[in-house]
């Protein structure tokens, strides 16, 4: 008998397949959904530091008058407020609704104040909570030591905070990935998501104007995180889920096979449903009954940078093998 149950967000999971935060979690109709359909754990619908700071500069932009700073200071403390409140009252209505783990996700671009409202989510019930952390490094002038800062800043203010457990959600976007992984790890936190997917810009060369690119991933996106989980699983002190790009039962194996405890998907979600988990969980069953693996303990990292045996496909940058000869003058 095949068990899938793994270890992540510090709780033990009836499976791999997390729920990746996005909009589909953002209702308890559809964590029922996801949750009777068999998902491991689910992330709910992130409440985002962005959002409360640009209603609250689109109201400061509107108005002024002699005593508009008073206001502003009783606006912002509303709209906090507010949403904290909606946001709890979700996780409650979440847990009421699901038989496995709730976690709550938490996307902020500063640290400080805003962080306390993790403690808000202990309150209201998270299983564990996630926090989905990005700056963009587009700056110039800021370093890669003061992003990292705000990294580690941010998670020690949580983790001091809260009893529950915490993980992180990074991007890819850091000059030293493996050092901050490593720091990161360092810290008090039960797991870290590769890799954040973020929205990007396209251009309407018709309009010749900037528009937003599809926010759903596409099937090859998997290789960046699979790279990444099989350099880091063996060396950091704390599990890793895989995220970006996962849209098959094949691609879930193959990010344990490269030592990720858990794997994190929307993309396909909003492609075919919460009813594709039932048929997931049955391929990876079969497979790991094909290969004679009764856990996922059993064969999980087999193909890490330590395990595989040929750690130079992880560390390669280019394509020596394949395309090093390659003149293209056979196409001329």
């Amino acid at each position: 008998m095949t068990s899938l149950k793994t270890k992540f967000f510090g709780l033990e999971l009836e499976n791999p397949l997390i729920v990746a935060s996005c909009s589909l979690t953002a209702s308890p109709e559809k964590v029922r959904e996801f949750s009777e359909n068999g998902a491991g754990a689910i992330v709910l619908k992130s409440v985002f530091e962005e959002e409360i700071i640009n209603e609250y500069n689109r109201v400061a932009q509107t108005k002024t008058s002699a005593h508009f700073d008073e206001f502003l200071d009783y606006f912002d403390y509303k709209i906090r407020d507010q949403v904290l409140s909606n946001y709890g009252r979700l996780i409650g209505e979440a847990r009421k609704a699901s038989r496995v783990p709730i976690v709550a996700s938490i996307n902020c671009v500063s640290s400080g104040d805003w962080l306390q409202f993790a403690s808000q989510v202990e309150d209201a019930g998270a299983d564990a909570i996630e926090l989905n952390l990005f700056v963009m490094p587009c700056d110039p002038m800021n370093t890669a030591e003061r992003n990292r800062n705000f990294y580690l800043n941010a998670v020690r203010e949580v983790t001091g905070r809260v009893k529950v457990p915490v993980t992180v959600k990074i991007s890819s976007y850091f000059s030293d990935l493996a050092a901050v992984c490593n720091a990161l790890a360092g810290e008090k936190i039960k797991g870290l998501t590769l890799f954040n997917r973020f929205a990007n810009p396209d251009i309407d060369i018709e309009k010749e104007s900037l528009i937003e690119a599809s926010p759903l991933s596409g099937e090859g996106e998997y290789l960046l995180p699979l790279r990444w989980v099989g350099i880091l699983s063996p060396r950091l002190g704390c599990p890793i889920a895989a995220s970006t790009g996962i849209h098959s039962a094949g691609q879930v194996i193959k990010m344990l096979l490269a030592g990720a405890h858990a794997v994190q998907m929307a993309s396909l979600f909003y492609k075919q449903g919460a009813s594709c988990l039932p048929k997931m969980l049955r391929e990876i069953e079969q497979w790991m009954e094909t290969h004679d693996y009764e856990s996922i303990g059993d064969f999980r990292g087999r193909l890490s940078l330590t395990q595989s045996g040929n750690p130079a496909v992880y560390a390669r940058a280019q394509y020596m093998s394949r395309f090093g000869g390659y003149s293209g003058s056979e196409h001329k």
